[in-house]
């Protein structure tokens, strides 16, 4: 088959066999949210482009390379490139932060776009599992998100996952240190990229965050934000380091995560594992208090984290992490003509409303046909409907792997009793009976 159109470099289809293990992981971070108050919110894969240029920052990465923006009239639409920023436009344009707090939402696959250079781990379009918390100003708020993550790992059975955490101060404590850092760059100067020297002027935080050689090479010299906090930002983080110790979730303090987003304040978060590609970055968030009253709420501390889905599965895969074993195909009817096709239709919709996974033809192969696809979509029984079997109201139900046959009624609840019996189900009817 020579296809026309392929897909666009840096997506990715998801077959079913992969779709599984995507909703296995999405289930089970669902899960452990909720443990924790969180519910699900969904929003738009569009927004105005203003949103993320105020919030995101227009001296990042993400807004100044990597959105995907188009006109459509007189407005400037842009696919979302992550997901905090919409959140939070939608917990304030839906009244959910007019009651009671905290509000705890978060979203079970986000789609994300950004247009950079596709690598392991990091797709144009990417996914996220991610959790925002509004409301919630204690350190205690930053130990339960952290948790979650935490938690979710554990449940997956992710090995070698390393927390990595940071605090980047607040207006009042970080102009001292952009000044140091500016003092401390500008001595450098000839060996910053082109595009750190033009932050050094507008945000020079972001040439921490900066991966060319020269730029990455000068980090280990330069001055440590840790030592410029207030002591509020200070006192939250001392905060935070007890209550992780206390929830016995192990971390390093490391100095120089800042994040590639402007709206972070106080503490940043990385969790970190080798195998997860882009620089092994499995999980990243922290507090963003400052940023619901920059897009015109009330004052309101908030923290969130994003998950890429695409490296929790990656890193899964390397490591031989389990996933639930496929869901079988519990019954196939094969029919041997018109009528019994249409006996066959109808059976397997009495027993799929009581789910259970059954199949028919519906190509009008020949009955040898039918049980090699039978067997292909490895159903773990069968019966082929013929005259002689419409006439007695019965058919041999068998057994796919022994060839043990079991005569059954031709009736939803007589093909119902034997597939309860069959597959152990406390709720198991008598075989061959309609009652």
């Amino acid at each position: 088959m020579a296809l026309k159109v392929k897909s666009i470099r840096g997506t990715r289809d998801v077959v079913p066999a992969d779709a599984a293990k995507w909703q296995y992981v999405e289930r089970v971070a669902l899960e452990v949210a909720g443990t924790c108050g969180v519910e699900e919110l969904r929003v738009p894969t569009i927004e105005r482009t203003e949103l993320f240029v105020r919030s995101v920052g227009d001296t990042t990465d993400v807004v100044q390379k990597e959105m995907y923006t188009f006109e459509k009239g007189d407005e400037s639409i842009t696919l979302r490139p992550e997901g905090t920023a919409g959140f939070v436009r939608a917990v304030m344009e839906t009244g959910l932060l007019d009651g009671a707090l905290p509000v705890k939402v978060c979203y079970g696959n986000l789609s994300c776009f950004r247009h950079e250079n596709p690598q392991a781990g990091r797709l144009r379009e990417f996914h996220q599992f991610g959790v925002e918390c509004f409301g919630c100003p204690s350190p205690t708020a930053d130990a339960e998100i952290i948790g979650i993550v935490h938690d979710i790992c554990t449940r997956l059975g992710i090995s070698g996952v390393e927390l990595h955490i940071n605090s980047i101060g607040c207006p009042r404590c970080r102009p001292d240190y952009h000044r140091a850092l500016v003092d401390y760059y500008k001595a450098h100067c000839g060996r910053l990229c082109d595009t750190c020297k033009e932050r050094l002027e507008k945000n020079p935080l972001r040439v921490l965050d900066c991966k060319e050689e020269g730029c990455a090479g000068l980090k280990a010299g330069a001055p440590v934000i840790l030592d410029y906090l207030c002591g509020e930002c200070g006192e939250h983080f001392a905060g935070l380091q007890q209550r992780l110790s206390a929830v016995e979730i192990p971390f390093s303090v490391d100095p120089f995560i800042v994040r590639g987003l402007d709206y972070y304040t106080k503490t940043v978060f990385e969790f970190v594992t080798e195998g997860a590609g882009a620089q092994g970055v499995l999980c990243g968030g922290g507090r963003y208090d400052l940023l619901v009253e920059q897009m015109g709420g009330s004052p309101t501390a908030a923290l969130g984290f994003g998950m890429g889905l695409e490296r929790v599965l990656m890193v899964m895969e390397a490591q031989g992490c389990a996933f639930p074993p496929a869901k079988p195909v519990d019954l196939y009817i094969g029919s041997m003509g018109e009528a019994e096709n249409i006996k066959a239709l109808e059976l397997a919709a009495q027993l799929r409303r009581e789910g259970f996974r059954v199949l028919c033809d519906t190509v009008g192969r020949s009955v040898k046909a039918q049980m090699r696809y039978a067997n292909k979509m490895g159903a773990r029984f069968s019966c082929i409907l013929g005259s002689s079997e419409l006439e007695r109201g019965a058919a041999v139900v068998k057994d796919m792997d022994s060839g043990e046959g079991t005569s059954a009624a031709l009736t939803g609840e007589g093909l119902r009793g034997f597939l309860y019996g069959a597959l152990a189900d406390p709720r198991a009817f008598t075989i061959g009976t309609d009652k």
